[in-house]
């Protein structure tokens, strides 16, 4: 953002500034290894293979869960990633670590993006992913599975999570579900997907990036007419 306002500073000078004024990096948990599938190994094909940048949205999908404490129990966060501008085009906050949350989050996915054509979606290896609520409603969609113990393949959708939770959630102690859910709305859906920049959309906002794509593939549809 200080470079886009034409300030000349690096990385190292900004790190001094941190550490003069008493501002910490937030520490990130190290990833640990949860998922039991191997006698799904065969069938569990992955399509994605890293690969992280799709020419144009609504080509590959990416979902995750993560839990959120709160003092009445933890809530369980899903949501869904358009991989082209690493946008969170739709997520569910549920009580219950079930299919249910993922099934509301797809439909609101669908409803909200209408993919006119057959979109991958990628996710771990979590019962809920292999259950057949999910298998029923994404069967006109290629479904995409990381390798066993290899987080790597789903890594945008989990930095997201793990973003949210080091920039804004961490910072308060929640109460219950109804402050988790506004919580979580306020940072998707009014600063990430709207204000913060990404340096994978050249450090514009996801929207703003999304907005670009759009008016390009316009004024080449003119030229082309």
């Amino acid at each position: 953002m200080l470079q886009q306002k034409g300030e000349c500073i690096s990385e190292r000078t900004v790190g001094l500034y941190m550490r003069q004024m008493g501002i910490h990096a937030c520490w990130v948990k190290h990833y640990t290894v949860t998922t039991q599938s191997r006698c799904f190994d065969a069938i569990l094909v992955n399509i994605l293979q890293e690969q992280f940048n799709p020419p144009r949205p609504d080509t590959i999908w990416c979902s995750d869960i993560t839990y959120i404490w709160t003092t009445e129990g933890f809530v369980y966060l899903a949501s869904i990633m358009d991989l082209f501008s690493r946008k969170i085009i739709a997520w569910n906050l549920s009580r219950k670590l079930d299919a249910s949350g993922i099934i509301r989050t797809l439909q609101t996915a669908k409803q909200t993006r209408n993919p006119g054509r057959l979109v991958v979606i990628h996710t771990d290896r979590g019962c809920q992913y292999l259950s057949q609520s999910y298998i029923k409603e994404t069967a006109q969609m290629c479904r995409s599975y990381s390798k066993k113990g290899y987080p790597w393949d789903n890594a945008c959708i989990e930095s997201f999570h793990a973003l949210i939770k080091r920039e804004w959630l961490n910072r308060f102690k929640i109460e219950n579900y109804q402050q988790a859910y506004m919580l979580v709305f306020e940072y998707i859906n009014t600063f990430y997907n709207t204000v913060r920049i990404h340096s994978h959309c050249n450090y514009m906002s996801q929207n703003d990036y999304e907005k670009l794509y759009a008016n390009y593939k316009k004024k080449a549809a003119l030229i082309a007419g």
